[in-house]
């Protein structure tokens, strides 16, 4: 069969099992990624979908791609199309049999492909998992758990399944006359990470190696420390590592230096990431809706002063405002800095939390559709958290987490502080 691989968010060859399918079932095969230029410009509350650091953690992660496809013989096609265009300019222009690409989680992404399921009936068109630790076929229940905590007393009953070593060798190239046109991959030198599945593998095995994971628990709410957590979910996100490879990881260190609290840990971390991506599949467009699940809207609303102030790190907090320039240079957030900024919009700021999902979405090397967008709706009261919502206490987090204020001193987060939020009024008067 002549065969069309579309990579997504599988951006990697070790236990890619829809690769796999690709290298079994193709006599000639052509490997293609879209990348979507509309991405960069402004959109909703005038941020754009993806910033210049996300954009060079993803061109790393596709010249990594790239060059291991040359490896073994194959080569990679990147065209600056969305997914739609992109396939389309390849099936009309290449003999194809199948289309071959990685199961989605996000219901627009979903339709895309229903759409060109429809649009080629002619065609095989088969959506493999590559994204989570189980095949929906695996889970054992029938309609998702409306809480993670019953979605995970089920789910950890399972055995995850044995990652698959990468392919040997691929199916001879289908010629073709694009030119790969990777992101732009410069001015790195800032990124929290360097994108790609050579980066993805050292790390693990780095992290894996030392005693870490038997700490996780007690460390991993510290806001600075590159041992303090996996630092995996950009690799995650993005599929240049697949989440069942970490979970075996944990299996192997814990048969070597025993099992305890913080080792399970990890695991959890990977069964909250595993309850999104179904979470998302399951409430569709609902993920996005101000009013969340049950459309009961927060009272929020957006404001632009408070919200550019949030997002330059010119809030009243000096703790808000360090993470804030953090996250702008870096791409990179802790989950308790996360946690402390959102709550701070939504609450402290009565901004629309949807503001925030998307200066994540933006900016976060680890964005992905459903972790993102359902932990900010976790946060605003509006998902699937039966306690309606969290509200961090800045003072008492500030005092917990940075008592010598050496964080706030790094990120220099008490430069941008201001005494008063509104300098306008809802009419962009301004406030004497």
């Amino acid at each position: 069969m002549r065969t069309l691989y579309v990579f997504t968010n599988d951006l990697r060859l070790d236990d890619n099992p829809a690769l796999q399918v690709a290298a079994e079932s193709a006599a000639s095969l052509m490997c293609l990624y879209c990348y979507d230029p509309s991405l960069n410009r402004a959109g909703q509350f005038d941020v754009a979908r993806m910033s210049p650091k996300r954009d060079a953690f993803l061109g790393g992660a596709l010249l990594d791609l790239s060059n291991r496809l040359q490896a073994l013989g194959n080569r990679l096609i990147v065209l600056n199309h969305g997914l739609l265009e992109g396939v389309a300019t390849i099936l009309g222009r290449y003999d194809i049999d199948q289309v071959i690409y990685s199961q989605p989680f996000g219901v627009y992404e979903r339709r895309q492909w229903g759409s060109l399921a429809d649009r080629y009936k002619m065609l095989t068109f088969r959506e493999i998992p590559t994204f989570t630790l189980f095949q929906h076929s695996a889970l054992p229940f029938e309609a998702l758990p409306t809480s993670f905590s019953k979605f995970r007393r089920d789910i950890e009953k399972l055995t995850v399944p044995v990652p698959i070593a990468p392919p040997e060798a691929l199916p001879k190239v289908i010629q073709c006359s694009f030119e790969t046109a990777l992101p732009a991959i410069s001015n790195t030198n800032k990124l929290a990470f360097q994108g790609g599945e050579t980066a993805a593998q050292r790390r693990l095995h780095d992290y894996f190696s030392t005693v870490h994971p038997s700490t996780y628990k007690e460390t991993r709410n510290a806001l600075e420390g590159s041992y303090n957590s996996t630092r995996l979910s950009a690799w995650l996100s993005n599929g240049n590592l697949s989440a069942r490879r970490v979970h075996h990881h944990v299996s192997d260190y814990e048969s070597v230096n025993g099992a305890n609290d913080s080792t399970y840990w990890i695991q959890f971390e990977l069964y909250w990431r595993e309850f999104f991506q179904w979470y998302a599949r399951e409430h569709k467009d609902k993920l996005f809706r101000f009013g969340g699940l049950n459309n009961r809207a927060p009272l929020t609303s957006f404001y632009p002063q408070r919200f550019k102030q949030w997002c330059q790190g010119q809030t009243p907090w000096p703790l808000v405002n360090a993470s804030m320039l953090e996250l702008n240079e870096t791409g990179y957030l802790s989950n308790r800095a996360r946690q402390i900024v959102a709550s701070c919009l939504v609450n402290e700021l009565s901004c629309d939390w949807r503001a925030g999902a998307a200066y994540f979405e933006a900016h976060l090397l680890d964005y992905d559709v459903a972790s993102n967008w359902g932990n900010w709706q976790y946060i605003a009261g509006v998902g699937a958290d039966p306690r309606g919502g969290r509200h961090f206490n800045i003072d008492k987090q500030t005092a917990q987490f940075d008592p010598k204020g050496d964080y706030v001193r790094r990120w220099v987060g008490d430069k941008g502080s201001v005494m008063k939020i509104d300098s306008v009024d809802a009419a962009d008067w301004p406030i004497q």
